[in-house]
């Protein structure tokens, strides 16, 4: 593997969502993941070469109800400098592998755990989902247009965002702290925590006055005539948000809108549902395409609202590398980009006996007991 967490090992306890995209964020960017299964695992899609957030990972299966697989984690986790897992709370504990055992074993260990209420509260170990976990934390009722419910924004804000990316941080940031100080710890990442801090810069202009709690009045979320999407002739949607007044002022004047003094003032909410009447008629006189002649390239902050399946087409995105294809697969490249320790190119998913031989061996592990236990079908 190369990227900036080369020579960093993860074990990864398989489970669905965030989990897994943690250990990608890990695996993207060097780290060898090495991805515990449990016989009869179910996919989050139906073909596991095809489910992108294990791309970049070994798998090795092993039998969690079994003492003799509990004992092959604990040498695998011995071995490792970190542990990711989305068990709810106790679960790990009650398999024999909580952190006090594991620490235990390996006293510089970073035990990142994924929940989406934490590992304690009212709530800990109720069963949940994105939905409920940024529900709670109050980003949910924040997401939609004036008048209308709350917009559940996919499961982007708690999975990804508040789960699997704030663990991922997590987890680098114990990694860089057991490096310093010789001891591990544990990671406690809730995705209800988490979506919170994403909002951080939301509670900031709430606290000064500038947002009001009713949802799709802000001029952040759907409220603004300057920052919304509009339909085209064709069916098709634009993007504008020019925030600032000189962008503000260089779209109004792309639009052929300077002279009229009703656009003149930007941010007086009373005038922002007519301009956006306004705004509307007039993105409906062009296609999508004639406004992107018109406005791409500019001070404007104008882009096309592409689909999933135009957006590796675009040419930004084809110019950047954004996306990329792996065994016929379309899929977003690693990201973010570095200039010393370049990321790898991403692969499926491995189910490679000849590539663990090795690994078990280092942990002691002759051929005769690995027989054994493939035998009794402790690991495959």
């Amino acid at each position: 593997m190369s990227g900036p967490l080369s020579g960093i090992r993860i074990i990864e306890i398989a489970g669905i969502g965030p989990g897994p995209f943690c250990g990608m964020m890990l695996a993207d960017h060097g780290a060898e993941v090495i991805r515990v299964d449990r016989p009869g695992g179910q996919a989050l899609v139906g073909d596991p070469a095809k489910d992108l957030l294990n791309r970049s990972r070994l798998s090795v299966i092993i039998d969690l109800k079994n003492p003799a697989g509990i004992a092959a984690v604990r040498r695998l986790v011995a071995s490792a400098d970190g542990l990711i897992e989305g068990f709810r709370p106790g679960v790990m504990e009650r398999l024999g592998l909580g952190p006090d055992v594991l620490l235990a074993d390996n006293s510089k260990l970073v035990y990142g755990r994924m929940t989406g209420w934490g590992q304690d509260g009212p709530y800990a170990h109720a069963a949940g989902h994105d939905l409920n976990y940024i529900a709670l934390s109050g980003v949910l009722d924040a997401c939609g247009r004036a008048g209308d419910k709350p917009t559940p924004p996919m499961n982007l804000l708690g999975d990804f965002g508040g789960g699997g990316m704030m663990l991922a941080f997590g987890m680098v940031a114990a990694l860089l702290s057991a490096r310093g100080t010789g001891k591990g710890q544990v990671v406690d990442c809730a995705m209800t925590d988490g979506s919170a801090v994403l909002a951080t810069m939301i509670w900031s202009l709430r606290s000064s006055g500038r947002w009001n709690d009713a949802r799709g009045t802000n001029f952040l979320d759907t409220g603004a005539h300057f920052y919304d999407c509009y339909e085209s002739s064709d069916g098709k949607f634009i993007s504008v948000a020019p925030v600032e007044p000189q962008f503000y002022a260089d779209l109004i004047a792309r639009l052929g809108l300077a002279e009229d003094s009703d656009f003149h003032v930007q941010n007086d909410p009373r005038g922002w549902p007519a301009l956006k009447d306004k705004l509307d008629a007039l993105f409906r006189t062009r296609t999508r395409d004639e406004w992107c002649a018109l406005l791409e390239h500019t001070d404007a902050c104008f882009a096309p609202v592409l689909s999933m399946a135009e957006a590796p087409l675009h040419p930004h995105n084809q110019a950047r590398g954004t996306f990329i294809e792996v065994d016929g697969i379309t899929q977003p490249a690693p990201a973010p980009r570095y200039s010393g320790t370049p990321t790898a190119l991403p692969v499926p998913l491995a189910h490679d006996a000849e590539r663990m031989q090795p690994i078990w061996a280092a942990l002691g592990y002759t051929e005769t007991e690995l027989e054994t236990l493939q035998a009794a079908g402790v690991i495959a």
